[in-house]
């Protein structure tokens, strides 16, 4: 199964995916027991339809680890039987809330290496044997952790002491750039990043070139925001290809991409169990589409938007 679940918008009460609302209800009605209570319910389903099922927290993702980490107890799924990533490098700060006065943010960053040991003990306490792969999150040429030695050193040792793969998210219109800079830092002659995960979707190609570069120099590549925060779904382009192809427009925008070369694992950010179903049909349709090369270029032309363009929009989405 190359689909997994991504809690960032299970995690906390706040994210900028469109039409939480119609899920959620209000944002007074986001109470942790109710949050908690829909993780739990689409964890159900994950382990339902996924022999070993994935899933991709993030330090900054609310409470995403503890709702993981105490369903995994709870339900006594031991680690070999469950893939667990997460990332460090930002705090959450919304003390529980969607909107914050004067425009204050819901996660701080820190890549330092102080913040990576504090936060990689933070997640160890809660996962352990479960974690399999820890992560950067949202490296950035502006943080400076694309330069710093000591982070860099402290990461390689992770790997080493606790056997777990050592990865970066990226995003913005720069993921070329620090995708091509993640892959050139070693530390003692040894590559130092095995996976990258980046924001590519039918609407934001512009990665495409540098990861596949970056599969074939053996990067596991995973794909964020495959529905681009839900604006996917509103695409009428996709949306008449979801016609012809006889599939709804989410399974066409996931298809899209796991039916790229660079052979991409793809988090769905679904909250319900009808989503997550709904999502994981998308491999069948992919099958499709690499049957059909000419189908999947014209798609991919036809949805392609500037990547500037398509990150100015994503800078505009409301916390909700």
């Amino acid at each position: 199964m190359r689909l997994g679940l991504g809690m960032a918008a299970l995690g906390r009460p706040g994210y900028i995916n469109l039409g939480r609302g119609s899920v959620f209800g209000g944002s007074d009605s986001r109470s942790l027991d109710i949050m908690q209570n829909q993780a739990n319910i689409v964890l159900d389903s994950l382990f339902q339809q996924n022999e070993i099922p994935w899933i991709d927290c993030a330090r900054s993702y609310g409470l995403s680890e503890r709702f993981v980490g105490e369903y995994l107890k709870e339900k006594n799924i031991q680690p070999d039987d469950v893939i667990i990533s997460s990332k460090w490098g930002y705090t959450y700060v919304a003390d529980w809330k969607v909107k914050l006065e004067g425009g204050k943010p819901h996660e701080v960053k820190d890549h330092s290496v102080e913040n990576f040991l504090k936060q990689f003990e933070e997640t160890m306490s809660i996962f352990g044997d479960y974690l399999n792969l820890y992560q950067i999150h949202s490296a950035t040429f502006e943080s400076g952790v694309l330069d710093n030695d000591e982070v860099h050193k402290a990461l390689h040792q992770c790997r080493k002491d606790h056997g777990i793969s050592v990865g970066l998210s990226v995003s913005s219109p720069k993921q070329n750039e620090v995708i091509q800079k993640a892959m050139s830092i070693e530390v003692d002659g040894i590559k130092l990043f095995d996976s990258v995960q980046c924001t590519f979707n039918v609407l934001e190609q512009r990665p495409k070139s540098i990861l596949l570069k970056a599969h074939e120099a053996g990067i596991d590549i995973i794909i964020k925001e495959g529905m681009a925060n839900g604006r996917v779904l509103q695409n009428p382009i996709l949306l008449e290809y979801s016609k012809t192809l006889s599939c709804s427009s989410d399974q066409l925008a996931l298809a899209c991409i796991l039916a790229q070369p660079f052979q991409p694992r793809v988090l769905s950010g679904a909250v319900t169990p009808e989503q997550l179903e709904s999502n994981l049909k998308s491999e069948k349709i992919a099958e499709q589409l690499i049957q059909d090369p000419d189908l999947l270029t014209e798609i991919m032309e036809k949805t392609c938007m500037d990547s500037e363009e398509y990150w100015s929009e994503r800078s505009m989405l409301a916390w909700n």
